[in-house]
């Protein structure tokens, strides 16, 4: 089925590795460990690949974060939205699937069907995601390799995947699930590998290895090390005496696609140090309540919200605002399509631009750098930001958030694409932060494992 045997390329060195028919493998592998140099020889990337053996099946169904981006840049492609008097919704759900009468009973259980005919840019980032396993199950795939499949889906939907994938597996499809969190290997795999250093530093049955992958995955992110007094050096001046106007002031909120009501009647009140959790099930509108407080969905103006004690649509400056906002989220990451380095895009956020278009002082420069450092990504410094893996972006992008030190922190599900250590550094930092009062979190999350005790308010969508 797949074979590998003394491949040395970029970042990975593979002596020897083979699935047979059938199994089911788990790959699990953080930051810099080769599992996405791994993903890119199964999606064809040859370029200073060396192998004595490489033997892939040909038809393999892969759903990657990089993959997911071309879809979405082919949408954008196909966006008429100038040509018509609304939003142009994209290309209906029901497209991407093949033979849908045949797979109704699948489509259902992926509580789909009553999505199949709204656009693509209609669907929430955990309904595209289960849009395109889908497309790749319903075209009968001979290896199905999925990238972080659990990832930016809700508790019913990681379950609903989970006994799909092992309904897949019990009929004896071959699969690849690539996942950097332990708590993400499924029971009913047969097979683990572990990528580390660059490296398969181990592969096995799962019941003779797991208690090794544990172990071998042990230790620290270098984004732990983070020097919270630097960022409070950094820190815009926060004025006391407007301790009690709320950063974020929403009063019968309420949000739209056409004629699909996304949320209504919603109120929302953020005064400094209200640390906002926000959790709710894929589709009910998280992001979108972020994207009428970013300015990025066109109701922002015909909603009563006030942000820094400044209500929409009253002559302010959308750039004042943003200036006090650091975001990270899926729309803004996959907006990245510019070029740039790593540096750039950091240095990009002192400018609230995609891209660097103004060229930064000394000074500047030097902040990017001292980020860099903190994020442990220094020597991808002149990397271009789009041959970086996709956790690296996102560490990029929390970097770009932070450089300006904003009294407003807004994080769409941050932690994606990260590793186990990295996410925890990640929650840890942001403890740091808010025990400090050096910002304001908004944070949207579907794991558990990150609803951390300094949030002092939780909006639970429904």
């Amino acid at each position: 089925m797949l074979a590998i045997e003394d491949l040395v390329t970029d970042g990975l060195h593979i002596d020897r590795f083979a699935v047979q028919s059938g199994e089911t493998w788990c790959m699990i592998g953080g930051l810099g460990s080769g599992i996405e140099q791994f993903a890119g020889i199964i999606d064809g990337e040859k370029n200073r690949l060396h192998a004595a053996t490489l033997q892939l099946p040909e038809k393999i169904g892969l759903l990657s974060f990089k993959r997911q981006q071309a879809v979405f840049e082919d949408e954008l492609r196909k966006d008429d939205t100038d040509h018509l008097d609304r939003l142009d919704p994209g290309t209906p759900a029901r497209l991407f699937l093949t033979d849908v009468d045949r797979h109704r009973e699948l489509i259902d259980r992926f509580a789909m069907t009553e999505l199949l005919d709204r656009g693509y840019r209609q669907l929430s980032t955990g309904q595209v995601r289960k849009l395109l396993l889908l497309h790749h199950i319903t075209r009968g795939a001979d290896l199905l390799v999925l990238e972080h499949p659990y990832d930016g889906l809700d508790r019913s939907s990681c379950q609903d995947v989970d006994q799909v994938l092992s309904g897949l597996h019990g009929q004896g499809l071959t699969m690849l699930l690539l996942v950097s969190n332990t708590g993400d290997i499924p029971s009913w795999c047969t097979h683990l590998a572990v990528f580390k250093d660059g490296r398969l530093a181990l592969q096995g049955l799962r019941s003779d290895v797991f208690p090794e992958v544990v172990e071998l995955l042990r230790g620290q992110s270098s984004l732990s090390q983070v020097a919270v007094d630097d960022l409070r050096q950094e820190a815009q001046v926060v004025d006391r005496s407007k301790a009690d106007i709320p950063l974020i002031q929403l009063r019968n909120g309420f949000a739209h696609y056409g004629e699909i009501e996304v949320f209504s009647g919603l109120d929302l009140t953020v005064k400094q140090g209200d640390h906002t959790l926000i959790t709710g099930p894929n589709g009910c509108g998280k992001s979108t309540l972020l994207q009428l407080i970013i300015g990025d969905h066109p109701l922002c103006y015909r909603n009563d919200l006030t942000l820094f004690g400044r209500r929409r649509g009253s002559g302010e400056s959308i750039w004042d605002l943003k200036q006090q906002m650091g975001i990270v989220s899926a729309d803004l990451h996959r907006n990245h399509r510019v070029s740039g380095s790593a540096l750039a895009i950091i240095v990009s956020g002192l400018f609230d631009s995609i891209g660097l278009y103004t060229k930064p002082s000394a000074a500047q420069q030097r902040l990017g750098y001292r980020w860099l450092e903190r994020l442990g990504l220094v020597e991808r410094a002149a990397v271009p930001f789009r041959q970086l893996s996709f956790g690296e972006q996102r560490l990029i992008l929390l970097g770009r958030a932070l450089i300006k030190a904003p009294p407003l922190l807004i994080l769409d599900e941050p932690t994606h694409g990260l590793d186990e250590n990295h996410r925890m550094a990640l929650l840890d930092f942001l403890e740091r932060i808010a025990d400090e009062q050096l910002a304001t979190i908004i944070y949207v999350s579907h794991r558990p494992d990150e609803y951390r005790n300094f949030f002092k308010q939780r909006v639970q969508f429904h």
